[in-house]
């Protein structure tokens, strides 16, 4: 069974959006983390922040990249949530420790913010429902 046949397959609650919704809400959500999460990094290899303020931003940006093969490839709803709550920690960690150095990185997150909220929600219920 191919992945989106499988993912298709899975049982999800009544709130669930259709999967189109996806693509283009990852899409604009990418672009702010290329912009923001760069600038940290820039700032950081000019030696303008130090590692500690750097770290939950490349942790989230690990769990952001593992969740799909974790989701699709592996087709493992408890790994994908578990990886999904890291990315929502990670974030949450990230704003807090960038806010008082650069305080807009922290909110032009919040969409990103809100978003792996709702799909931490939806993994943690759709794994629960495909246990």
């Amino acid at each position: 069974m191919d992945n989106s046949n499988w993912y298709a397959k899975l049982v999800k609650p009544k709130w669930a959006p259709p999967a189109w919704v996806f693509g283009p809400v990852w899409s604009l959500l990418y672009v702010i983390i290329a912009v923001s999460f760069g600038s940290v990094f820039i700032q950081f290899f000019r030696g303008d922040l130090p590692w500690g303020i750097v770290l939950p931003f490349a942790l989230n940006l690990v769990f952001n990249v593992a969740f799909t093969p974790l989701q699709f490839r592996l087709k493992n709803n408890l790994f994908a949530a578990v990886d999904i709550f890291l990315v929502l920690i990670t974030l949450i960690w990230a704003m807090i420790a960038i806010g008082p150095y650069i305080q807009w990185v922290a909110y032009i997150n919040v969409p990103y913010l809100l978003w792996v909220s709702f799909a931490t929600a939806l993994q943690v219920v759709i794994t629960w429902l495909n246990r």
